[in-house]
């Protein structure tokens, strides 16, 4: 085989609200990081061992827009993409290095502001509902009741 391929498939958690970064020309960046686990049972305790792995997430323009406005922290997100290893100098001399996944395609699977909207708005929807429910008076109540059997 000739070729190689550099593609990342994650489901995981918000670890903290969307961070955005804006550049002239309109252009602009959105990092976060999201959590991954693994759980396994150790054989020769019998104890469940959860493991997390962090990964750093960068989406650009639109899509990064779409993560400002409907994702925060513990939601639920699918993405894909490519790994990315970026280097650069501080201001001191030290060189510092971060790898990130570069979103190509995701899938919001659960956003809070979106469910606690919907819980509100239904919340109140069962209040009015009860608020303006009234018995339904009957004028021959006691005809009811003679039965022709």
């Amino acid at each position: 085989m000739y070729g190689t391929l550099n593609k990342v498939t994650l489901i995981g958690h918000l670890g903290d609200d969307v961070k955005m970064h804006y550049f002239e020309g309109g252009n602009s960046i959105a990092r976060f990081s999201i959590a991954t686990n693994e759980v396994y049972i150790n054989k020769t305790t019998n104890e469940k061992i959860t493991s997390t792995e962090w990964h750093n997430l960068v989406f650009r323009n639109k899509a990064a827009e779409l993560c400002e406005k409907y994702l925060s922290k513990g939601d639920k997100i699918y993405v894909e993409g490519k790994i990315r290893t970026r280097h650069w100098q501080t201001e001191d001399g030290t060189t510092k290095h971060t790898t990130e996944i570069q979103v190509t395609e995701f899938i919001f699977l659960t956003i809070k502001k979106d469910i606690d909207s919907k819980t509100k708005a239904m919340k109140h929807a069962d209040d009015d509902r009860l608020n303006n429910f009234e018995i339904p008076k009957i004028a021959d109540y006691d005809k009811l009741n003679d039965l022709p059997f």
